[in-house]
């Protein structure tokens, strides 16, 4: 099994999660420092605090539905709760006594964790696990209400990424990607998440 981390750019009280969105939906997130309609309750929302996993997902801001690409910051409780409710997407030996067990808490799960290859700023899939995190509706609430801190549009900073790997000054591209380091993990958590090898 691939080493999993989760990697972030995170202080004392807060951590940065990325999600792309089209611009109904990202403009008045930005102007009202929290998600507002047409952001919906009521359907699961996925966070990610990997910038280049992100990048990975929208196609650096390309995708359809994806031009915006926000930076919000997040109380570290409310991080921590997310990770503490999780329940992984599949079966895993060692997270769950077994299949029937892991059925049980999927179907009350109120956040789902999946894992996927983080990427180079390429995008090559590289040897270690990037956290991807589900929050469903009877969540979603908090997050938008109790734990966002923060919202910033990073949009121009991926286009200006964007252009520099395009125009061959990937190492220049490097320098100034977002200061991300491994989030430390509380031994329980770790070990619903699939972490421990």
């Amino acid at each position: 099994m691939k080493r999993r981390e989760i990697r972030a750019d995170y202080d004392a009280t807060s951590i940065v999660i990325y999600q792309a969105y089209r611009e109904q939906i990202a403009r008045p997130a930005l102007a009202s420092q929290r998600f507002v309609p047409p952001f919906s309750l009521n359907r699961m929302t996925w966070i990610k605090p990997s910038f280049l996993w992100m990048m990975e997902r929208s196609n650096w801001g390309r995708k359809p539905g994806q031009e915006y690409v926000l930076a919000v910051r997040i109380t570290r409780m409310g991080w921590d709760t997310a990770l503490a409710k999780s329940v992984l997407t599949s079966p895993e030996r060692g997270a769950y006594p077994d299949a029937e067990d892991w059925r049980r808490q999927f179907e009350q799960a109120s956040v789902l964790v999946q894992w996927d290859p983080e990427r180079s700023l390429r995008g090559a899939a590289l040897q270690i696990d990037s956290i991807q995190v589900g929050l469903s509706r009877t969540i979603i609430e908090r997050y938008v209400n109790e734990w966002t801190v923060e919202i910033s549009d990073c949009t121009p900073q991926v286009r200006k990424l964007r252009d520099l790997i395009n125009n061959g000054h990937a190492s220049q591209a490097q320098r100034v990607l977002p200061r991300e380091r491994v989030y430390p993990v509380e031994a329980g958590v770790a070990r619903r998440l699939g972490m421990e090898e």
